[in-house]
């Protein structure tokens, strides 16, 4: 063996070594045999994990924020059919159906080729390279970015700012980004910033620090607001709840008052409370139904024993003037 095939098997021997060391290669992305994706972060390395079980939700569970489903679904529908269409941002009171919104038009629309990709607060920066992984792709794609809120220092806020309007580069035909907050415009407010605003003559003008605040949340072309539910409202949707997990109607109507006990002691009369508040009472139902089936069962063997027990004193009394006769006749 020459000096060179020795130095080749000792680089072959390195090589083996280092890619021992290295971390796997993400898995391949299978668009077709998913629905619902996650942008994920290890080892250095960026890539698009698949959800293996999206939440299966759907359209008509959501109760009570009619006005609302239809504006994200015509503006839904439009983009699946290749028709222009506007990023989202939905902004309102807790629990009260914004992210479930979302997953049920994945749900309803996924066969429609429309697919989801979930990205973290954090993960904002990487926007341009999420877009151009799937700009080539036939799929339509939200990007979702769920409970969305900024401090102005955080560098996501500005590459979201980019993403939306205002990158040297035109947007994505199939890409929309669908984003929720419970702040309306994306940021804190402080009384301080009205200070900076101006008045000349009759008219107003903001101060640049609620301009730029404001300047995030405008890129988003279709705003839906959502509102606290009233009682009548949430006992609606528990009792939705309490049907889809099974409770019998009249099970349902008694439990009117607990599901009102059970908001107030949450402080909170929500969708996710309502929910909250049925699985409680589904799942306590159905073991009060188990244990009135296991004591029924109970009671009517203890009863069958009781009659064999009672049966035997009269077939011993009976058995007895037999006895006798025959003790009798062999006499």
């Amino acid at each position: 063996m020459n000096d060179l095939e020795r130095l080749i098997r000792k680089g072959e021997a390195l090589m083996e070594r280092i890619e021992a060391a290295l971390p796997p290669l993400p898995p391949k992305t299978e668009w077709d045999a998913h629905v619902a994706f996650r942008w994920r972060k290890s080892n250095g390395r960026s890539f698009i994990q698949a959800v293996a079980h999206p939440h299966q939700i759907r359209l008509a569970d959501l109760r009570d924020i009619d006005a609302q489903k239809e504006l994200i679904e015509n503006n839904t529908r439009q983009f699946v059919a290749g028709r222009p269409a506007n990023n989202v941002l939905l902004t309102g009171a807790r629990g009260t159906g914004k992210s479930s919104l979302v997953k049920a038009l994945l749900n309803k629309y996924h066969r429609r080729r429309l697919r989801l990709i979930e990205v973290e607060k954090q993960d904002l920066i990487d926007l341009p390279d999420i877009v151009d992984l799937v700009a080539a792709r036939s799929e339509r794609f939200i990007l979702f970015c769920d409970d969305l809120s900024f401090e102005a220092s955080e560098p996501g806020y500005k590459a979201l700012k980019v993403a939306l309007d205002g990158s040297i580069a035109s947007a994505s035909d199939n890409v929309l980004v669908y984003a929720t907050s419970n702040r309306r415009h994306l940021m804190p407010e402080y009384m301080q910033e009205n200070l900076e605003t101006k008045y000349i003559g009759e008219e107003i003008h903001p101060g640049e620090t609620v301009e730029e605040k404001i300047s995030l949340s405008e890129r988003f072309g279709l705003w839906v607001s959502f509102y606290p539910f009233d009682q009548d409202a949430y006992i609606d949707i528990a009792g939705h709840w309490l049907r889809t997990l099974g409770c019998p109607e009249e099970r349902i109507a008694e439990a009117r008052q607990p599901a009102i006990q059970w908001a107030l002691s949450r402080g909170s009369r929500s969708g996710r409370v309502a929910w909250q508040f049925a699985r409680d009472w589904a799942g306590r139902e159905a073991g009060r139904v188990s244990r009135s089936e296991s004591s029924g069962e109970s009671n009517a063997g203890r009863s069958a024993a009781a009659r064999r027990r009672s049966a035997g004193p009269a077939r011993a009394a009976a058995r007895r003037p037999v006895r006798a006769a025959a003790k009798s006749r062999r006499r």
